[in-house]
């Protein structure tokens, strides 16, 4: 038996900067070895239409779901089987049902040994979805299903999941409930080791699920002589010995959702407690003291937001001297409450955005109150443009305290921002999916 492990792009192109879907890896750790699997990548490579397999099993994000449609769609009309999993089927398997012969809702470490017995008797059913949280002990992805590809130098590595905020715009809770969960930390060191890289990132959505694991794993990462970047919650800034500690063991850059700049915005999108403990300033004064560059997110669209609020977040960006910043229009996705609240006041502009053909990345979702909706996507774009002008660049990285603190830490900022400024451009207005014709360009074995 053949499966064909895929992971649509969300649009026609090729990226330089593609990391590892660790998805995959977890998947082809769990897959009998008497299966033979393979892995096609839409950011690096045409997917091979006219592949010989037994299952496609694709793993499908909201801004990847029209074009992982026209994926499935190809292949079940040849008669292969497609299985979906992921954020997005998870919130809406309906939806994806019409496109797939399967779907894997939530975590898929209790129930991908079964889907794949299923698929071999030819049984495979509508929905699979395990009946507790499965427990992330001797979680080891298998990394070979990446060779051959050329994935950034960057290792993709978990401790955890879930996370201990709700925020009104975000779906994980949605996803993982209030199951809060590590791996071992012997684990997590074997696995950073294994992974053979020496920069890592931890792609935990809050690195600190549990406070005091935490700290143990990054007294265990001290001794392996490795960097690594991460996303936190802004309330650990209080502990001034834990974030000294994270660039002890190699911490460099973290990325943090400020969001706004005001609290009533902050109150909207449930997520006030990112000034409770500290105001911004003194929480990044924080990190900067102690060498780690920061990745500084915003969102625009709350009901408190006017024409003025992108200058104000601009100009706090640039005098905090992220290493880089986005400026993104708040987005209802699948699962999140913002979704119900915006459908529930007739506020969306699409039925789902994610599969209007009139969609573009960048594009406005809803109508905001504070301004007209297109006036929130060009704001977000000429936000995004202002912080990542060239000299922006350049007085941003002669920061001693934290952009330019090492030789390797200005090698990253640098990299880091000519990619952001060229991403800017390339991404802005994109229609999702793909403007191709499902054909068959050559034969693949």
């Amino acid at each position: 038996m053949k499966i064909s492990f895929i992971r649509p792009n969300m649009y026609d192109d090729r990226s330089s900067d593609a990391m590892e879907p660790l998805c995959f890896a977890i998947l082809k750790s769990l897959t009998p070895p008497d299966i033979e699997v393979a892995l096609f990548d839409e950011r690096l490579e045409d997917i091979p239409l006219d592949h010989s397999t037994d299952l496609v099993a694709m793993t499908v994000e909201t801004y990847t779901a029209r074009r992982a449609y026209e994926i499935a769609d190809h292949f079940r009309r040849r008669g292969i089987p497609v299985v979906m999993g992921g954020y997005h089927p998870t919130f809406l398997p309906d939806e994806a049902l019409e496109h797939a012969d399967a779907v894997v809702r939530g975590d898929a470490e209790n129930i991908w040994g079964r889907v794949v017995e299923d698929a071999r008797n030819g049984a495979l059913q509508r929905i699979y979805e395990s009946a507790e949280f499965p427990s992330l002990d001797r979680c080891m992805p298998d990394r070979t299903i990446f060779a051959g590809k050329k994935y950034a130098p960057m290792g993709l590595v978990q401790f955890s999941r879930g996370c201990r905020f709700n925020c009104s715009f975000c779906s994980i809770r949605a996803f993982y409930g209030n199951s809060l969960r590590q791996r071992p930390v012997e684990d997590v060191v074997e696995d950073i080791r294994r992974s053979g890289r020496k920069h890592i990132f931890l792609v935990d959505d809050n690195l600190f699920v549990d406070i005091e694991t935490t700290r143990t794993l990054f007294e265990a990462l001290v001794p392996l002589n490795i960097s690594w970047s991460c996303q936190v919650s802004i309330d650990i800034a209080r502990d001034t010995d834990l974030v000294r500690l994270m660039r002890r063991s190699g911490c460099i850059s973290a990325l943090i959702g400020f969001e706004s700049l005001d609290i009533d915005n902050l109150r909207e999108l449930k997520k006030h407690w990112n000034t409770k403990w500290q105001s911004y300033d003194d929480a990044i004064k924080v990190f900067r003291d102690a060498g780690i560059m920061l990745y500084g997110t915003f969102v625009f669209g709350c009901d408190n937001d006017t024409a003025d609020s992108f200058d104000k977040s601009v100009e706090f960006a640039l005098r905090n001297k992220f290493l880089l910043a986005n400026f993104n229009p708040l987005t209802p996705t699948p699962g999140a409450p913002l979704f119900d609240k915006m459908k529930k006041e007739g506020r969306l502009l699409h039925d789902r955005w994610w599969l209007d053909p009139d969609f573009g990345y960048g594009d406005a979702t809803f109508e905001p109150r504070g301004m007209l909706a297109d006036e929130l996507t060009a704001g977000c774009f000429s936000a995004r443009k202002k912080f990542n002008t060239a000299n922006s660049i350049v007085r941003r990285m002669f920061d001693t305290h934290a952009n330019f603190r090492t030789p390797y830490s200005a090698g990253i900022y640098l990299a880091a921002n000519l990619m952001s400024r060229r991403e800017i451009h390339r991404k802005q207005g994109r229609k999702l999916g793909s403007t191709k014709p499902a054909t068959q360009p050559e034969r693949h074995a």
